[in-house]
């Protein structure tokens, strides 16, 4: 049994990982470590719809994995951290050598993006 702080960590880290594991997040996490982007420019490159979008944005935000910039009319988002980008990276490392067996497990199910 893990004592308190651990305990604590491993809770905030899950909470930490929630914000990865929803598709429509990731994809907006993934668009973003290209380059700053507006949600015009998100919605393209995910197609979700301007709500979800937003939606998912504000959660993002508020979570502290991305940040936001007044352009004129526009807001641009980036990501709030450069290691945001190195984690999503090393999952695509872990993914060239598991995905097959990743794709395969039946534990964890996915909604289809």
């Amino acid at each position: 049994m893990l004592a308190f702080p651990e305990l604590k960590a491993v809770t905030l880290k899950a909470k930490l990982f929630r914000g990865f594991a929803d598709p429509s997040r990731l994809g907006i996490l993934e668009a973003l470590s290209k380059s700053p982007l507006t949600v015009g420019q998100i919605m393209q490159a995910t197609g979700l719809s301007q709500p979800n979008t937003s939606n998912h944005l504000s959660c993002l935000y508020e979570c502290g994995l991305v940040r936001r910039e007044q352009q004129g009319r526009f807001v641009s988002y980036s990501l709030s951290d450069e290691r945001v980008k190195l984690l999503l990276d090393f999952a695509d490392d872990i993914l060239a050598g598991a995905a097959e067996r990743i794709y395969e497990c039946t534990r964890y199910k996915v909604d289809q993006a």
